[in-house]
């Protein structure tokens, strides 16, 4: 989105543009599978995140999208056996300790992550071992969950230190993918061209590809994702300013994948659009999503996040849907129906992703953001993409419009 988005921008201004891109699609990490006829899934992105002043809702009034709100609440809390257990108070608990945990942070000198700051205080050392497994409930499904990182990995300074737009959080029934297909409306685009290294030329740049094939320009956009420059899969002839490498080297690249399973029936609550799982293993299966009433299909997406998706990404499907199942049958009981459909997402694994989304790991915060996003190279070169908006990292929308914010980097 930072790529198209910028390229349309640049257009405008009747500025020649080329988009190579590595995948054999558009979209990057918006990618809406079409795999299985009549249930389009969304296997990254799927939410315009606050619909009020979101630039993405402008751009899907222009594309006459069909929208549809997530309703959040209620939102049961099951347990294995199917009890529904109350975490209000263990909510307010946690709300608690994070107070507690930022107000001490403060007074430090340094930096910790939110894992050692909590563990910290007295209220925690006091907890029992059943109020210690709810709160870290609540900072998975609130926190590690919304962020895409373990509480070991995020800043206690930081982690939060985003902004929003008001408004309900909008899904797409018929999927995010036709926005970045209206987006690149009109915009040049070569799919299945990787690009492996960025030359530094007198005039502009040279891009070398893995194909063999090299193109030149005056100036270079760069909008792969964070993970793909920290795992350096694309070489600099030059090197980059110090501040932008130190931001890609300190801020964090996250994880959290989606289990979609589609069934011939629902067997789920249907007053709401999602419930949790306080499961036996802390940080596994905790949030599910269904899109029975956004789609009209009787479809679940099972979520997770950090070091746990980390371990069940290295699973086949066979091996995660049996997990999945596990849980559902659990909490509805052994009736519950095989899918008829799977679809699990993988982006650590991804070689053009390597991660989710960014996130404001220990050591970074938003002048990370700013010194990551912008010209190099004496404006030969310029960064876009989530992980370069220190407003709204970690988002479309940010994406977006850091793409378009690039683009008035490029002189026509």
């Amino acid at each position: 989105m930072a790529g198209l988005g910028a390229a349309r921008a640049l257009r405008a201004r009747g500025i020649s543009v080329f988009v190579l891109e590595a995948r054999d699609r558009i979209g990057g990490r918006i990618h809406t599978s079409r795999m299985v006829p009549g249930w389009p899934i969304d296997l990254g992105a799927s939410w315009i995140h606050g619909a009020r002043g979101n630039p993405l809702t402008g751009l899907a009034d222009e594309a006459g999208l069909k929208r549809v709100s997530t309703q959040w609440e209620p939102r049961p809390v099951f347990a294995p056996g199917g009890t529904r257990i109350e975490t209000d108070d263990a909510w307010d608990l946690t709300e608690k300790l994070l107070d507690e945990a930022r107000a001490g942070a403060e007074t430090r000198e340094s930096d910790v992550s939110l894992a050692d700051a909590i563990r910290g205080l007295d209220g925690w050392r006091e907890l029992g071992v059943r109020e210690r497994r709810l709160v870290r409930y609540h900072l998975n499904s609130e926190i590690e969950h919304e962020y895409a990182a373990d509480w070991d990995q995020l800043s206690t300074w930081y982690f939060d230190d985003v902004d929003g737009f008001p408004g309900p959080d909008l899904i797409f029934p018929d999927g995010y993918g036709a926005l970045a297909d209206h987006l690149s409306n009109g915009t040049p685009i070569r799919t299945g061209t990787v690009v492996e290294r960025i030359e530094r030329r007198r005039e502009g740049v040279r891009l070398h590809t893995r194909s063999g094939e090299t193109f030149s320009a005056r100036h270079a956009l760069v909008t792969v994702p964070l993970g793909v420059l920290k795992a350096g899969d694309i070489t600099f002839t030059h090197p980059l300013s110090r501040a932008r490498q130190a931001a890609i080297d300190s801020i964090g690249m996250g994880l959290i994948n989606k289990c979609c399973l589609l069934f011939d029936r629902p067997f789920w609550p249907d007053n709401a659009d999602a419930f949790a799982y306080f499961g036996e293993t802390d940080g596994y299966w905790a949030e599910w999503l269904s899109l029975s009433r956004a789609t009209g299909q009787p479809s679940l997406i099972g979520f997770n996040a950090g070091s746990a998706t980390d371990e069940i990404e290295t699973l086949d499907d066979r091996q995660t849907t049996a997990r999945a199942m596990d849980v559902l049958r659990s909490v509805f009981g052994s009736s519950a129906p095989a899918p008829q459909a799977v679809q699990i997402s993988r982006w650590r694994s991804d070689p053009f992703a390597r991660g989710s989304y960014s996130f404001t790991a220990v050591g970074s915060d938003r002048a990370s953001c700013r010194a990551l996003a912008g010209a190099d190279w004496d404006g030969r070169l310029v960064f876009a993409g989530e992980a370069c908006h220190e407003d709204h990292p970690a988002t479309v929308h940010g994406a977006y419009m850091s793409g378009r914010d690039a683009s008035d980097l490029i002189p026509g």
